[in-house]
């Protein structure tokens, strides 16, 4: 039979294991939610870089057809 004293040292320890491994978990996660909003920041970016680049192609496009009307209607 075990004393009492080792019980308690052995709950103490693996207390002591679990709020060790909550923690390493917490800054786990830490790391992946900012590795998560650095990575939403650039795709955000990289969307209006793309939104910016298709209206230029479609402001193009418009002014090719545009030209062309003139060449028909002329």
């Amino acid at each position: 039979m075990e004393p009492a004293g080792a019980h308690q040292v052995d709950s103490l320890a693996r207390l002591e294991e679990r709020i060790h491994q909550a923690a390493e978990t917490v800054v786990s996660l830490r790391r992946e939610r900012d590795d998560a909003r650095e990575l939403a920041t650039k795709l955000s970016r990289e969307i209006d870089t793309l939104r910016g680049e298709r209206a230029e192609v479609r402001a193009r496009i418009e002014k090719l057809l545009g030209q062309m009307d003139v060449l028909n209607d002329g």
